[in-house]
Parts: C-alpha cells; sequence; structure tokens
C-alpha cells in the first residue's frame, strides 16, 4: 500500500528545489545566524531558507548589492578559518546602457565584510577603482523583512500571521516592524554609517564616484529588536568585531588543541573546533552547544549531552554548561501537551512566535525518551573527568530526581524496560535519536506500535545507573550504589532475553507495545556497545554486521543496513549515515576492544570529509555504497554546522587511542597499541586536569606507540 504523507508529520522538513539550488555561507552567533549565498546576498527566491535570523525569527529575508544595477560578479569567497567572518571578492559586470557598453567589467573591486553578534549583523564594502578613468555609478543595496517563523521555512502550514507595521525611516535608519499574534513586535533596525542618498523602505543608493586608483568605503547594521531589547544598545560595528574576537578567543584558549601530522586530517579537526565554537551559545548556565543551523539553532537536549559526551576531552566545561542548563529546566510536572513528567530531561527550546502561541509544541518540550539516561551518563563520566565533586553535590537533586524518572515514568508498565508513547497529537511519534516518523518498524516494514522500547535506550539505562552508583559510592552513599548495580545487572539479564536476535545477529531495532521485538539490523545496536550492556561475544557479532556490506557503505556505518525493507540510502535515518552515530559506535568497538574496527570507522569518515565543502562534516549524508573516485552524496536538506556532527572527530579520536585523563592521579593513559594508518603522531594541548592542563604526545615506534606527557601549572 502506499504511503501519503499526512498532516501529521507537520515537523517534517520540506526539501523543495529551492531548498537545495545552490552552495550556502553560514554564520551563528548566540541566538542569531545568517544564510546568504556565495556572493553574500540573501535572495529567498533562489533558497528558501536564506536569511538573518534571530531567536527564530527571520528578521532579514532579503538583501541583494548592486553595482549599476547590476549584481557584481563572483571571484571568490569564504568564511573564515575561525567562522568569525565571512568575506567575498567581486567584481563589476559588463554595465550596458542602450547598447552602448559604459563600463567594462572588472575595473571596480568590491571586498564584502560581514559577521555577526548575538542579534546584530554588520557589513562593510570597500570599493575599488582599478580603471584608468574615474567612474561614476549607484551602488544599491535592497533589503526586505518578511518576519517568517523558523517552522515556517521548513515548510509547517499557518492558518494566519500577524501584521507588518508601517517602516519608520530617517536619513541613515529603517525600521521594519512586524507585531505578532504572540503580541510581541519584532523590529529590524538597519542604520547605515554614511547617509545613502536615497533610502526607502526596502533600498538604499549611493552615488559613487571614484577617480582612478580610488577607494571608498560602506558600512551598515542590522539590528534584530525582539520586544524588550534594545537596538539602540548595540555596539559600533568595531567595539563589536572586539567583542566577538574575545569571545571566539577565549573559548580556543579554553578548549584542548588536537593535531597530526597529517595537514588534511587537521583541516578536519581545525573545521570541527572551530563550529563546535561557533555552535556554542553562552547561557545563564554556562556554555551549552545548539545543535545545527539552520533548522535546530537552538537548545536540544539529546544533542548537546552527545557533544558534551564527545569534548569531554578537550572542554570538560562543556559538559558542565550542559548539565547545569539541562538541570534548570528539568521536568517539575508533569504536563501531557509537552511530554513532560517530574524529573524529565528537556528535548528541546524554542523562541519564535510559533512556539510561544503553541502551534508547534516545542517552546519547551519534553518529548524524548533518551535525554534523561543520558544526562545521568554525562554526569557520570564529567566526575570521572574532572572529579568535580563540588559540582556533583549541586547536580544531586536532578540526578534522583532522573533516576526516579527512569523508573516510574519511563517504565510506565513495569516490564523493566524504558519506553515512549507521545501524550500529545502535535507530539513527536518518535522519540529516540532517530525522531523521524517511520524509523521504528518490524522485518515486513510494518511501523512499531507504541509504547516503544529502544534498544539503545536499554543500554543507556543500563549505563546510566552504574554511572550513579559510582557517584553515590564517592558520596558515601553504598546503600544506594549497591542497588543501582543490581538494577543495571537486572536490566542487562532481561535485555539480553529480550532484544537478541540470533537469527540476524544483532539485536532488535525495539520491542513494540506488545513486546514483539523488531528484528530489524539497525545502528542503534551499536549504541548498546557505548553503553556497555552488550555482552562480549554478542558485541563482536554487532560489529560484524555493523562493517559487513549491507551496512558499512565505505563512507561509514548506515543507519539502516541495506538488506531492510525501508532501506533508503536518501532518507533520513533509514539508511543515511551520520558521523555522531558512528563515533558512538566507533567508541562501543573500543570500549570491547574492537580497536580495529573502531578505526575503520575514523579512518572512513576522514576519507568523506576531504569531499565536504569547508571539510565540514554535515548532519548526515546519504548511505549510497562507496563509488571509486567518486565522493559521498549530500542529503538535501542537511544541517552544517551540525554540534554533535563537529564533534564526532574528537570521539573517534579517543575511541581508537583507548585515551583516558585521571584527574586524581593526574595522568593521561593510552591503551592503543597503534596509530591508525597515514598517521605518525598525534598530538593533545592545553587539556584540562585538576591540577592544571596537560600537553600529550602519540607517536608511531615501529609496530606500536610510544607516550609523552607534560604536566603544565596553572
Amino acid at each position: 500500500m502506499e504511503e501519503v504523507l499526512q498532516v501529521g508529520d507537520r515537523f517534517y522538513i520540506l526539501a523543495t528545489p529551492a531548498k537545495t539550488a545552490e552552495l550556502s555561507r553560514v554564520l551563528k552567533h548566540g541566538d542569531t545566524f545568517a544564510l546568504f549565498d556565495p556572493r553574500g546576498d540573501i535572495v529567498t527566491q533562489a533558497l528558501r531558507e536564506h536569511g538573518l535570523y534571530h531567536q527564530g525569527t527571520r528578521f532579514l529575508s532579503h538583501l541583494r548589492l548592486q553595482i549599476g544595477h547590476v549584481r557584481p560578479l563572483l571571484l571568490s569567497s569564504r568564511i573564515k578559518r575561525d567562522n568569525d567572518g565571512f568575506a567575498a571578492d567581486l567584481t563589476n559586470a559588463d554595465l550596458v546602457i542602450d547598447g552602448n557598453l559604459v563600463v567594462e567589467r572588472d575595473l571596480l573591486h568590491v571586498y564584502r565584510s560581514r559577521f555577526v553578534l548575538d542579534g546584530h549583523f554588520y557589513e562593510s564594502l570597500r570599493i575599488a577603482n582599478y580603471g584608468a578613468l574615474p567612474v561614476l555609478l549607484p551602488v544599491t543595496i535592497d533589503f526586505e523583512a518578511d518576519f517568517v517563523d523558523i517552522f515556517e521555512i521548513r515548510g509547517t502550514a499557518r492558518g494566519r500571521r500577524g501584521t507588518l507595521l508601517a517602516p519608520t525611516i530617517s536619513p541613515t535608519e529603517v525600521v521594519l516592524s512586524y507585531r505578532g499574534l504572540d503580541k510581541v513586535d519584532r523590529r529590524t533596525h538597519l542604520i547605515f554609517e554614511t547617509q545613502p542618498d536615497a533610502l526607502s523602505s526596502s533600498h538604499a543608493e549611493f552615488h559613487v564616484t571614484l577617480a582612478p586608483h580610488q577607494e571608498m568605503r560602506l558600512r551598515f547594521g542590522v539590528h534584530c529588536q525582539a520586544d524588550a531589547s534594545l537596538p539602540q544598545d548595540a555596539p559600533d560595528v568595531d567595539r563589536a568585531a572586539a567583542l566577538l574576537n574575545q569571545q571566539f578567543t577565549g573559548m580556543a584558549t579554553r578548549q584542548g588543541r588536537v593535531a597530526t601530522d597529517d595537514e588534511a586530517f587537521n583541516e578536519w579537526l581545525e573545521r570541527s573546533a572551530a563550529d563546535l565554537r561557533m555552535m556554542i551559545s553562552q547561557t545563564p548556565h554556562g556554555p551549552y552547544p545548539y545543535a545545527g543551523v539552520p533548522w535546530f539553532n537552538t537548545v536540544f537536549g539529546r544533542d548537546g549531552i552527545i557533544t558534551a559526551l564527545s569534548t569531554l576531552t578537550i572542554d570538560p566545561a562543556l559538559a558542565r554548561g550542559v548539565l547545569a542548563h539541562l538541570a534548570a529546566f528539568q521536568a517539575t510536572s508533569s504536563s501531557p501537551d509537552q511530554d513532560a513528567e517530574p524529573g524529565k530531561i528537556l528535548h528541546e527550546a524554542r523562541g519564535g512566535e510559533m512556539a510561544a502561541l503553541g502551534e508547534v509544541p516545542f517552546g519547551r518540550y519534553y518529548g524524548s525518551v533518551d535525554s534523561t539516561p543520558l544526562f545521568l551518563v554525562l554526569a557520570g563520566r564529567y566526575f570521572e573527568r574532572t572529579a568535580d565533586r563540588a559540582f556533583i553535590d549541586r547536580l544531586w537533586p536532578h540526578i534522583l530526581r532522573a533516576l526516579e524518572w527512569i523508573d516510574r515514568y519511563g517504565d510506565s508498565d513495569g516490564d523493566g524496560f524504558v519506553e515512549y508513547a507521545r501524550r500529545t497529537p502535535a507530539g513527536l511519534v518518535q522519540q529516540g535519536w532517530k525522531d523521524s516518523k517511520d524509523s521504528v518498524f518490524h522485518a515486513d516494514g510494518t511501523l512499531a506500535e507504541a509504547p516503544i522500547a529502544l534498544c539503545e535506550v536499554q543500554g543507556y539505562v543500563f549505563d546510566a545507573k552504574r554511572k550513579v552508583a559510582a557517584l553515590a559510592r564517592a558520596r558515601g552513599d553504598e546503600a544506594l550504589a549497591r542497588q543501582l548495580e543490581a538494577d543495571a545487572e537486572r536490566l542487562r539479564i532481561r535485555f539480553e532475553d529480550a532484544f537478541w536476535c540470533d537469527d540476524i545477529g544483532t539485536y532488535a531495532l525495539a520491542l513494540d507495545g506488545s513486546g514483539q521485538p523488531c528484528r530489524v539490523r539497525s545502528s542503534n545496536a551499536g549504541h548498546c556497545l557505548f553503553s556497555g550492556i552488550a555482552s562480549p561475544e554478542r558485541a563482536r557479532r554487532v560489529a560484524e554486521a555493523l562493517l559487513a556490506p549491507e551496512s558499512f557503505s565505505g563512507w561509514g556505518i548506515r543507519t539502516l543496513a541495506a538488506c531492510e525493507r525501508r532501506y533508503n540510502p536518501m532518507s533520513y535515518h533509514n539508511g543515511s549515515v551520520w558521523p555522531h552515530d558512528n563515533a558512538l559506535i566507533a567508541a562501543g568497538f573500543a570500549r570491547y576492544g574492537l580497536t580495529g574496527a573502531a578505526t575503520t570507522v575514523l579512518t572512513a569518515l576522514f576519507d568523506a570529509s576531504r569531499f565536504f565543502d569547508l571539510n565540514r562534516m554535515p548532519e548526515l549524508f546519504c548511505g549510497f555504497h562507496r563509488r571509486p573516485g567518486d565522493g559521498p552524496t549530500l542529503y538535501p536538506v542537511a544541517c552544517a554546522p551540525q554540534a554533535w556532527a563537529s564533534a564526532a572527530v574528537f570521539l573517534l579520536i579517543d575511541a581508537v587511542l583507548q585515551l583516558r585523563l585521571d584527574p586524581v592521579s593526574e595522568t593521561a593513559c593510552v591503551g592503543a597499541v597503534a596509530l591508525p594508518n597515514g598517521l605518525d603522531f598525534i598530538t593533545f594541548e592545553n587539556l584540562e586536569l585538576s591540577g592544571g592542563r596537560v600537553d600529550l604526545r602519540v607517536d608511531r615506534r615501529g609496530a606500536g606507540v610510544e607516550v609523552s606527557s607534560s604536566l603544565l601549572p596553572r
């Protein structure tokens, strides 16, 4: 029977030709991001999601530069190495009036640069005349603001919208305004440093006269005002640039650095580190990695936790910020409309008009089954990494509430497994990390009925209880520690009995509402190795299955094996390759001593990274088998950057090296017996330990490795 996309799939991200038309450039800072074409223009007719966004709303939907009423020609453009700015080199096109060539091309050079600072967008144009004669040309900047909600851009229909208000215009400023149905006035302020010769509600024009070899500069700012925010507090461009540099430099100084002897590998590392810094936003509770641009530029519980787990070696402060923020927003009451129960950890939080009105349930939404156990896993691993007892003591009430959620609400039917079923028709049907509606099914392709117990979630719960047992023991509560360890062991035994499918050599994807296993070969089983719930013999069989041609594309492990009924290499969750998924699986391989398998995954993703624009690992890519002389196939609406995809390389390196930092003895341990082929050394600099900082170097020595380290005092 043919499936038809129902209205109930309203959180599906529509992939239209307009969304996949051409390469885009991205800048992001805090709650603000800009998406534009390689020239620097925002032209939504060409790519609908282009724009300047702040707190879930598009504050600028059109921005176009013209010289002589013609768009300039692109010479080259780039995002700066640290993601702190964009620059493009442009030149004028041939200008023809009434059949006569008035100005030849390539006489003017335009250097266009910009950056964003939370709520603010700054652009500078430097125009130089390299011709032998004076040039008199109009330079125009066209602009528009539609104040559309990000969910509208994604494809969610609205019955009605608010009202565009009359613009206000002064000699150097235009204010475009919108009053939403949520009674919030949103305003876009465009402020020009030099007074335009003509200024309207959609157009600024400058009459530029340049003598030979003369240059001039035009600068303007765009400031996003959402009700209480005050654009008059906007810093000028020089002060804003200094603030941005200070913040990015501070993050780079805090983070550890990883490098190798391979320049291509270093490009992947450096881009990933820079993308992580761009995705991290400062909250009142500490740093938090927003999930991805453009669709997920906000707090996601699961994404933040996995990003923090992946980067514990280089940046434990990020894990602390994630834990503190999620603890502050832990559910305290039952709310079916939010899929919330006491103790549950946040799935996502959204700003914007549609979230405020409840048109989407994600203002503060708790519909993920795995965020709560993963929160506990992160707390345990953070303590292992830092020995920060004082922070764990402050977090302890939240840890106990999360444990209570697992036992009381997560296992609502008392069968010993944590499962999910949405409580609001507006919520997510599937509430694991594969949250598209068709991601959980039986071998014949029939969708599983809720409540659903995912295999990886049982592993997370197993790991969570063991981690919290260690925390309880460190706090002197031996009785709780023993109880949790006994709970974890009972779960492990029940899990092996209920989920193992000997005929397919792996764990079932899930148990459906009647307790029947979904006998499907999926990447989810690899997470059971990450958590340690799998027996050693079965872990080896899972690894063999995941690296078999049906699951391993050559570029990474597919979310679903090619032999399964719903396999589609171009799907979101049923055959694509996700970097973070692969990194967690590789860490699971290493946990069971399968470092060769972990290295295979690392090598595949490294090879893939060399084909991606800017060496930027996207959220996902298609799962087509690797073809000689060809690169991986892009997924049409993948986020790039995506925080947990950027973090994947750091977890992969930890996995293949079996790296462990001991904050008590202030030592570093490397369990690997060899480095990946092609790498002769890996260095770590500025890694935080309780007594100071440590530098670490792992060198290839014959068939083995040699490790050296130095502790640097604070």
